[in-house]
């Protein structure tokens, strides 16, 4: 064709109504699979491009979504951004991406510049808790990892995933544990630092009391890398023998730190992370972790924008645990001269 193929032109080669085309083009589930089939066709033929200025005048909403992330260069979510994109794209819509850079008046900012936009919804993994922004819009808003205001959540069940932690530790025989928590001000830090004391706390009280020690830092390398020092700089019989992480930033920066101190891991230390990130799976010795899925988060918070009308419930998605080789039974301590076993 010399000129732009338009939706007529669509359904004249589909042999289809104008109707048709435009439910198709709308993502309409309830449009048979032939003439979708029939539609698609058409489409590929004639080269034909949806005019998404136009289509946004005439319903006031364009097909893409925003989401904005925390923190970009956090590789979890990175990989979480890139879910939600892939997930979007299976829906037939595109993906805007903003960070915030944990910075609360940033996060506002974008939600408002997305509205400008005519988004199609908006998906918030937030810097912290807090109120969030009161919204007197159509459009639909998601939280997704981390709650954002009063906006419905989809997230990893942390409490649950950390106690998976806490009980692999137990079994593998460690009594001196330090846990590094992450940020109190996010619902996800709290949720996991609740969920691996819980659970601790009853192993503990059904067999061999533990001693846990907590301290709080950033999700980042830095934090796991300095807490992680100070616990491994004591003499030998004062250190944890396992050190579990919040996420996998703060696991890798404790590996670093053992490394440094000469610390075997795992054969005199265990260390453990939460996220399963790609470097997980690639630092020495491979680090076990809690798994988050975020293909299924993704998924589910997409689905939940599209629906009409947009869901409205929270959703928990039980993590997993990933065990490697930076976990292994607790040393046993060297026996003293002269004394026989």
């Amino acid at each position: 064709m010399s000129r732009m193929p338009t939706v007529k032109d669509v359904a004249e080669h589909a042999g289809v109504s104008v109707g048709t085309v435009s439910r198709v083009l709308s993502g309409e589930a309830a449009v048979k699979t032939m003439l979708r089939e029939k539609v698609n066709d058409a489409i590929s033929a004639l080269g034909y491009r949806p005019n998404v200025t136009a289509r946004a005048l005439r319903t006031s909403r364009t097909d893409v979504i925003g989401l904005i992330v925390p923190d970009i260069t956090n590789p979890f979510f990175a990989q979480l951004a890139a879910s939600v994109e892939r997930a979007a794209l299976e829906r037939g819509h595109s993906l805007m991406l903003a960070s915030s850079h944990d910075d609360r008046g940033a996060e506002q900012s974008h939600v408002l510049a997305f509205l400008d936009r005519s988004v199609r919804g908006i998906i918030v993994v937030a810097s912290s808790d807090g109120p969030g922004l009161h919204l007197e819009t159509a459009v639909p808003v998601i939280s997704l990892d981390r709650r954002f205001g009063a906006f419905p959540l989809v997230s990893t069940n942390h409490a649950q995933a950390a106690a998976l932690m806490a009980d692999h530790l137990y079994e593998l025989g460690h009594r001196h544990i330090a846990y590094i928590a992450g940020p109190p001000d996010t619902e996800a830090g709290r949720m996991r630092k609740e969920g691996f004391v819980g659970r601790i706390d009853r192993c503990g009280k059904k067999g061999e009391p533990v001693e846990l020690e907590l301290a709080y830092g950033k999700f980042d390398y830095e934090s796991g890398e300095r807490i992680a020092r100070d616990l491994l700089s004591r003499p030998p019989q004062d250190r944890p023998t396992a050190i579990a992480a919040a996420s996998d930033q703060q696991a890798i920066g404790a590996l670093r730190a053992a490394r440094d101190l000469k610390i075997d891991v795992p054969r005199k230390l265990s260390v453990t992370g939460f996220d399963d990130i790609s470097l997980a799976n690639l630092v020495v010795p491979r680090l076990t972790t809690i798994r988050q899925p975020a293909d299924t988060l993704a998924r589910r918070a997409v689905a939940l924008l599209l629906e009409e009308p947009p869901g409205k419930a929270d959703e928990m998605i039980d993590g997993s645990l990933i065990v490697r080789g930076s976990s292994g039974p607790r040393a046993q301590p060297k026996a003293v001269a002269g004394h026989k076993n």
